[in-house]
């Protein structure tokens, strides 16, 4: 869900840069990482502290009982190659009736604070339920790493094979002991996926700093049981990306049938860049409410194995869902499951 970070120019960085590139240690192997006892890691604590306002002490004792994980280094590596992405078997783990229903279920339970969000912003209580059945099941699947050992491990032991992202965890590290220090909690108790993302939402440190709220107005963030706070903290992290009120994730499309035609609109990708006007002009064929769109289109490309790939033609509010996570398969499915579960949610009650 997060932005990746620029390469870290900072003392600290340029340390850990000399080191050897770290390897994916065995999970037989016995656990030999202190984060403490290591310069790097106290200098990294020192820094930020420094920078968030925060108490250095405090700083490098939570990093002390950090413990490197094999487990999180093995899982933040690329699957292997060769494997075909498939829209349709990728939308049959989420669109199915056991999370349609957990879905409904979650959304009546928080139903007040889906409907006061969708008022002030403008984002559906469908899609909001969407994201937190995509996520985490509703809560079923959250994650049992312990964040600091596993931001700890992408900060400072970043396994090689894959681009390093060693600079983008330790700001998440960072982020991660200040929202600790603001809230009064405990850095060792809190759990999260192998990534360090947190709660129902799944959001990643900075995320909770940057978007995260309090709506239920208890004066706490918790995004692992306060509903209203997953409620206000998903659609307020929408609203900041540009969601615009009322306006369709995505319109039906048939793709141009020129191979050329179709890399023209394929080309920036996700990003809404073309009118609709444009598509008719490289051949693509919108549907009348396409056709009357105001804005800019994304032909948005999924595989389905050996068979023919789908295609719809996606709005800004497409590209909102794909800054949750950038990916159109994972938007898809958000919108799929919002989709089934709007379908099936019972009328209400006649007054």
């Amino acid at each position: 869900m997060a932005l990746f970070a620029l390469a870290c120019g900072s003392p600290v960085c340029a340390q850990a840069g000399k080191k050897k590139p770290a390897v994916v240690r065995a999970d037989a192997a016995p656990d030999v990482v202190t984060y403490g006892r290591r310069d790097d890691v106290v200098a990294f604590a020192r820094q930020a502290a420094e920078t968030r306002g925060l108490d250095a002490d405090w700083a490098i004792a939570q990093l002390a009982q950090a413990r490197y994980q094999p487990s999180v280094a093995k899982l933040v590596m690329p699957p292997p190659a060769g494997v075909a992405k498939n829209w349709e078997a990728y939308r049959a783990r989420f669109v199915e009736p056991q999370r349609i229903r957990e879905g409904l279920r979650w959304w009546q339970a928080n139903e007040a604070a889906l409907a006061r969000a969708e008022a002030r912003w403008g984002v559906p209580p469908d899609v909001v339920a969407a994201i937190v059945g995509v996520e985490t099941f509703y809560g079923r699947i959250l994650g049992n790493h312990k964040v600091i050992d596993a931001l700890a491990t992408l900060a400072f032991d970043f396994p090689s094979g894959r681009s390093d992202r060693s600079s983008f965890y330790r700001e998440e590290l960072g982020a991660f002991l200040q929202w600790c220090s603001n809230e009064g909690r405990d850095p060792q108790g809190v759990k999260g996926s192998y990534a360090g993302a947190i709660g129902l939402p799944q959001f990643m440190p900075s995320s909770i700093l940057k978007y995260a709220i309090d709506f239920d107005e208890d004066g706490r963030i918790d995004l692992d049981t306060h509903g209203a706070d997953v409620v206000g903290s998903v659609a307020h992290y929408f609203a900041q990306f540009g969601w615009q009120r009322d306006l369709p994730t995505h319109y039906p499309v048939a793709p141009p049938g020129e191979l050329r035609e179709r890399a023209v609109l394929l080309a920036p990708d996700i990003l809404p860049s073309f009118s609709p006007a444009q598509f008719t002009e490289h051949g693509a064929v919108l549907d009348e409410a396409g056709l009357a769109h105001s804005g800019p289109l994304a032909l948005v490309e999924l595989h389905n194995g050996d068979n023919a790939p789908s295609y719809v033609a996606g709005t800004r509010n497409f590209y909102v869902v794909t800054r949750y996570n950038w990916s159109s398969y994972y938007a898809m499915a958000v919108i799929e499951l919002a989709r089934a579960m709007r379908q099936m949610r019972p009328p209400p009650a006649a007054e």
